[in-house]
């Protein structure tokens, strides 16, 4: 490799790592809190600063496309055809990377009609002759065609792999050529279905490295086609000038109408205070402070060697950043002109005598609030125990009670501070309360009084954003909270515990953490009352906060027995499909492997002619792929049986017995109020949301879930239709609130309009037809997804869905308001005011734009569902406990809630909780609810 004396200039392919970027994030979108898409820009600016950060590149430039290639669009007008519409995030993305670019005086390579492949080619060879060594930086394998003695593929880190670098070795290994300029007879013999480039038939990546090793060529191999054997020798001769066209197409241009003046391309120290107005516009703190770190340092790179790359994938020790983690955090102390605990006045105090206990006490009990958190040995709020708790009503000042290990002593300070947490005039402060509920209910302290959680006011607020309170320190105080990997120590997979590090260190972690919960209350109460939350806020999600924290606390009784032997059934119904689909496809094969499924589905088999295809080139076999098939081909139908036993016994039957609580020997699941962008809690540790009860085998789990003895008996109350209940009050649609009011089967009343016929005349595939649309509506369903939901054809579905509207007149009205009123405010809301933003309702791009109108009609209907079992939850709550009843509410999955309730309860219950349900909230059309009660959920529902 190269010394210390020669030249290093880096290429970079803008659109291929702003696309890895955009792609890296796809999951988990980094939206700011003007509810911008930064994905794009800070997956490209990580790889930017982290290259930056490795190598100190002497010489640098970044090359983007300009209205695609021209010539290669002249010899083959598909070109790229295939290419999928630019995603409305990258497009947005472009200007703030340029803007970036500039301010870190980097230069940028365009040249109109040319792509960045063939700019980079150009430069990269004006720049050997001139005696550089170029690194191209790109995860294209395309640009393997350059590398030369002076030209390397600089490939970023992804997924916690390190850096690679590609000379000639490395081509020849990775694609079995003797010369790096083979790889363009490889990519054209094979194609690219991203490009559009046809290949030869029957052409893939083995039978291309065979030929390339035997022929050399395309050329010599199309001379010689008579040593090809079988259809392929046909299919090769027959296509000919598709190969010599592919070899065109894939071939980088060396010509491109580009001037290489080196000093035009030197280095240049960023200018700082623009780079960092525009990460702040961007709210890039972490970022930042990471740039600002690298450009900081005086320290000289030189080489970047191979074996250096090779360590790097071996270890993660080290200052590594890459797509998937975002930079910052550590120990270091970076210049910022956020604020930290360094650099701001404070006065916390650790109490850990009786004297310092004994005043806080009584400075607590005058407070009208107090923020708080506590710091425990684990996450898990059932089963950890208290290390201390810190206090702060005063911006800049707080406190820190220690928590003795000795559980006595532990108890006898918790039973001394009951009269202050359970004090119902003094307001609580925190960030994610429940978890600080939990875990004082297991000291017999029950928190009363008014809350205030940042966690839940920032979801109302912005619901698409992160809610952390570490995000938000940054967002809206401009101050960086310490992280918890400042302070624990870390040895490999494992670290010391918060309760060994140095109690000094414990107060000013956990104390600057409610300093920073009470100066964020003072700013989220401002912001809620002026977006008309504060009502939802406080009669809805903190009243729930209470409701959730009883709920998960009470845990559900399981039947372990019945789940092992549930799993025995399983394993033998799944044993017996495998040997079905193996007696079909003529031999044993992996049938969770996609690809191992897809060779056999479509290559041995060859279901279909032209199957679908991943972007990594293999056969798809999604649920949707398969579900079309599965009517026509048994072996299919058969492949997602195994499937659908598969789940139901890795996610339920054999997992959900280890969820037990040891103490309690119950299922606790916790319950999300700040995930979902709709309103509706989510579940997890475990979900209880998603268990199937359509088919047979999903519903004997539900069978699992049982009263608490053989003197209770579990209660199941559901909505009946909450949605469309909700669509027609909305809506104001005389016929579908008539049709309610009147008790019908709005299903049967829904055909009887739509097909013309009265009643009593309605088929069984009729009412089927009309509960498709009548639920579909909602989700904006086209004649096509319903003619796939449907046995109607394309254009049986159309006529259906114009008698459809036609017959509920005002439904339509409806949903053209929703979605002008989205369009013009950016936002729709539920019946309660919880808003739904929709960040893309005016976009350019239909597909994206028709997406968001779907979410402006839906998300009202969702939300508003999910608001008003809300307060029937939280009604119910309290007459249970107002009351004293025993029965319990333990579950509430989407539009019914489960109770535990003892035998003599039953039937007094089964009035409270309907009238609760019915009268949750006043709409135009009744609200219903159907009750069942049984020894299991099962038997309940």
């Amino acid at each position: 490799m190269m010394t210390k004396k020669n030249k290093r200039l880096f290429l970079l392919d803008a659109y291929a790592l702003i696309f890895r970027g955009y792609y890296a994030f796809i999951k988990n979108p980094r939206i700011n809190s003007k509810g911008f898409d930064t994905s794009a820009i800070m997956g490209f600016t990580n790889s930017l600063i982290d290259l930056i950060n490795r190598e100190r590149p002497e010489y640098l430039a970044v090359c983007f496309d300009k209205g695609g290639s021209k010539s290669r669009s002249d010899i083959y007008s598909d070109y790229k055809a295939n290419r999928q519409e630019t995603p409305e995030a990258i497009k947005l993305a472009i200007p703030y990377i340029e803007k970036i670019l500039n301010a870190m005086h980097i230069p940028i390579l365009i040249k109109e009609g040319y792509e960045a492949d063939d700019i980079i080619g150009t430069i990269a060879k004006k720049a050997e002759k001139d005696g550089f060594e170029t690194y191209m930086v790109t995860s294209d394998k395309d640009f393997a065609q350059l590398v030369s003695e002076k030209t390397f593929m600089y490939r970023p880190a992804r997924m916690g792999s390190g850096n690679e670098i590609w000379g000639i070795k490395e081509v020849q290994e990775k694609f079995e050529v003797e010369r790096p300029e083979q790889v363009i007879d490889y990519l054209g013999m094979m194609g690219d279905s991203v490009d559009n480039i046809p290949g030869l038939p029957g052409v893939g990546d083995k039978t291309a490295k065979k030929f390339i090793a035997e022929f050399g060529s395309m050329e010599t191999l199309l001379s010689n086609t008579d040593k090809v054997k079988g259809k392929l020798r046909e299919k090769i001769e027959s296509n000919k000038h598709l190969g010599i066209l592919s070899k065109k197409l894939a071939t980088i241009l060396l010509d491109v109408p580009v001037n290489f003046n080196s000093d035009n391309l030197k280095t240049e120290k960023p200018n700082m205070d623009l780079v960092g107005k525009i990460f702040e516009e961007l709210e890039f703190r972490r970022l930042l402070q990471n740039f600002e770190k690298v450009f900081d340092s005086n320290t000289q790179r030189t080489t970047p060697k191979k074996e250096n790359i090779d360590n790097e994938k071996k270890s993660s020790e080290g200052h590594q950043f890459n797509l998937f983690d975002i930079p910052g955090g550590g120990s270091i102390d970076f210049k910022s002109e956020n604020k930290n605990i360094l650099s701001s006045s404070h006065f916390y105090q650790i109490i850990d005598d009786s004297v310092g206990f004994s005043l806080l006490k009584e400075k607590l009990i005058n407070q009208n609030s107090f923020a708080f958190k506590v710091e425990t040995t684990n996450l898990d709020p059932l089963n950890s125990d208290l290390i201390g708790i810190s206090f702060s009503w005063e911006i800049g000042k707080g406190y820190y009670l220690k928590i003795p290990n000795n559980n006595n002593e532990a108890i006898s300070i918790l039973n001394d501070l009951k009269i202050i947490f359970e004090n119902s005039d003094i307001e609580k402060i925190g960030h994610d309360l429940k978890f600080n509920i939990k875990v004082l209910n297991n000291y017999d302290v029950n928190i009363k009084g008014p809350l205030f959680d940042t966690l839940i006011a920032h979801y109302l607020i912005n619901p698409d954003m992160r809610h952390s309170i570490d995000v938000l320190s940054e967002t809206y105080l401009k101050y960086k909270l310490q992280s918890i990997s400042d302070i624990i120590i870390q040895k490999g997979k494992n670290q010391t515990a918060f309760n060994n590090v140095d109690i000094a260190v414990q107060k000013e972690f956990s104390v600057e953490c409610s300093d920073i919960t009470l100066q964020l209350k003072n700013h989220f109460n401002n912001e809620l009352n002026n977006s008309n939350l504060l009502s939802l806020y406080n009669d809805v999600e903190i009243p729930l906060t209470y409701v959730l924290s009883s709920m998960e606390c009470e845990g559900i009784n399981l039947n372990i027995d019945f789940l092992r032997n549930l799993s025995k059934v399983l394993n033998s119904d799944i044993n017996n499909i495998e040997k079905e689909i193996f007696d079909q496809t003529g031999e044993k094969f992996n049938i969770a492997s996609p690809k191992q499924l897809g060779i056999i589905l479509f290559d041995k088999l060859k279901l279909i002619d032209k199957p679908k295809k991943t972007k990594t080139g293999q056969y798809s076999t999604s649920e949707d792929v398969l579900s079309y098939l599965s009517n026509d081909h048994k072996v299919v139908n058969d492949v997602l049986k195994w499937r659908s036993l598969q789940k139901l016994l890795n996610t339920y039957v054999d997992a959900l017995p280890k969820e037990i609580n040891k103490k309690t020997k119950r299922i606790h699941t916790i319950y999300n109020q700040a995930v979902t962008s709709t309103g509706r809690l989510s579940s997890n540790k475990p979900n209880l949301q998603n268990i199937p009860i359509r088919t047979a085998h999903g519903k004997q789990i539900r069978k699992a879930f049982i009263a608490r003895d053989n003197d209770h008996v579990i209660l199941a109350a559901d909505y009946s239709q909450i949605e469309l209940r909700i669509i027609a009050a909305l809506s104001n649609d005389s016929n579908m609130i008539n049709a309610f009011r009147n008790g019908e089967d709005i299903h049967q009343s829904t055909a009887s309009k739509v097909f013309e016929i009265p009643l009593n005349k309605v088929t069984k595939d009729q009412r089927n037809n009309a509960k498709t649309i009548n639920f579909g509506i909602i989700y904006g369903v086209s004649a096509f997804g319903l003619s796939q939901q449907t046995n109607l054809n394309r254009s049986e579905s159309k006529d259906l869905i114009e008698t459809y509207y036609a017959s509920y007149p005002k439904l339509r009205g409806y949903i053209d308001s929703q979605v002008n009123f989205a369009r013009e405010n950016g936002y729709v809301s539920t019946v309660l005011g919880r808003r739904r933003y929709l960040k893309d309702i005016n976009s350019s791009n239909a597909i994206i734009r028709g997406a968001s109108e779907r979410n402006a009609v839906n998300a009202p209907i969702q939300g508003s569902a999910a608001d008003i079992i809300k307060l029937a939850m939280i009604s119910i709550h309290k007459k249970l406990s107002e009351n004293k009843w025993n029965s319990k509410m333990l579950l509430q999955v989407h539009d019914e809630l489960v109770f535990d309730v003892p035998k003599h309860e039953l039937e007094d219950l089964k009035l409270v909780v309907k009238k609760e349900m019915e009268n949750a909230y006043n709409l135009q059309v009744p609200l219903v609810v159907d009750l069942g009660s049984g020894k299991s959920w099962l038997e309940a529902h």
